[in-house]
């Protein structure tokens, strides 16, 4: 960080130590921003911060197209392919996004489930200090493995539940109390990770649930994901026929993001959707990722790896939006006749390489 001092020499000692500190706190803002989303910094851009006499430069984070390009070129992963007459479908074509981005220079690796359940993944099935444990061996895994792309960890929260039964209002679906969030939410500080906070609607709609979230999204580390298999459109019981969401749904939960960042001057946000099926998501070729939004499409199915691999392949890389993502299920993964999960190295091996590992 390059200091400028003009007429610096104040009347009162006090302003000196208000303009040291105030400075101080910013070069912590500076170093903790960079460490946590990747931005470089260079002396081209600066922020003139003035206290009484005193005025000090920050370097302002920049964005580098040239630098993105290129990640997301090995991202893709075609230069491990030796057919030459792959049609080249990645990256993706999107708009470029704002500053802070956590995408692609980190990979986030996120634990998923519910505190209420033992059944819907890790977070509730362990005790919090050996689950913190395990997640970030796994960072630790990917990062041993990729030290290119950094690890970073997630508490992937199931933030609204899907139900059989359909509850007071009807919708077949269960909000979480804010305490149970605020639980996740102080998870990932003690982890120094994100957030990401699960939607499944059941018969309501993202325009209904969204809203009861703007606290949290208001968080600059916090994230969103929706799963279109419990989004029951048809009038269906969640759980009894496989859901569905429509590019325009994802617009507009990318759009109700992208206010939010907007008006509260935030980092990007990232837009995690869930998808194993083809239908479970239509139109893909309209969802429209935004300076302020991020989109990955995850691959949630389970099963032995060849038909993991093959999902992905299928209802993941043949619909380029612009991230993907890939599910491990720790149990259902290994039933018969799958004999192991598949590791990281598996998935760097694949074109395009995840930017999203969820474990469940």
């Amino acid at each position: 960080m390059k200091k400028i001092k003009i007429n610096s020499k104040p009347k009162k000692g006090h302003i000196v130590l208000g303009s040291i500190t105030l400075v101080c706190a910013l070069v912590v803002y500076v170093i903790c921003f960079s460490e946590l989303t990747g931005v470089r910094y260079t002396k081209a851009d600066n922020v003139a911060v003035s206290v009484g006499n005193v005025v000090e430069r920050v370097l302002a984070p920049t964005f580098n197209a040239k630098e993105y390009d290129r990640k997301m070129e090995l991202l893709a992963n075609y230069a491990s392919t030796t057919a030459t007459s792959t049609v080249r479908t990645w990256p993706a074509k999107a708009v470029y996004p704002n500053v802070g981005a956590i995408l692609p220079d980190k990979r986030i690796i996120a634990y998923y489930g519910n505190f209420y359940s033992k059944k819907m993944g890790v977070l509730g099935e362990y005790p919090p200090e050996v689950m913190k444990k395990m997640l970030l061996a796994e960072v630790a895994a990917w990062d041993a493995i990729d030290p290119t792309t950094k690890a970073i960890p997630a508490i992937n929260y199931i933030a609204s539940t899907a139900q059989l039964s359909p509850g007071k209002e009807g919708l077949y679906t269960l909000r979480m109390p804010d305490t149970e969030i605020d639980k996740a939410v102080q998870l990932a500080k003690e982890v120094n990770g994100i957030v990401i906070l699960d939607v499944q609607v059941g018969l309501s709609t993202l325009q209904k649930e969204l809203p009861y979230l703007d606290a949290y999204l208001q968080m600059p580390e916090v994230h969103l994901a929706l799963d279109p298999e419990f989004s029951m459109k048809g009038g269906d019981k969640p759980g009894t026929v496989i859901g569905t969401f429509d590019a325009t749904d994802i617009n507009y939960a990318a759009q109700y993001l992208a206010n939010i960042v907007r008006e509260h001057n935030l980092p990007p946000k990232v837009l995690i959707v869930h998808r194993f099926t083809h239908n479970m998501l239509t139109r893909t070729s309209l969802i429209e990722p935004l300076p302020e939004v991020q989109i990955v499409i995850d691959m949630d199915g389970w099963g032995d790896p060849a038909k993991k691999l093959n999902t992905y392949k299928k209802v993941v890389v043949s619909e380029p939006v612009q991230f993907t993502g890939f599910k491990i299920f720790y149990k259902n993964d290994l039933k018969p006749p799958s004999t192991r999960l598949l590791t990281p190295r598996d998935l760097l091996n694949l074109t395009p390489r995840p930017s999203f590992i969820q474990y469940q």
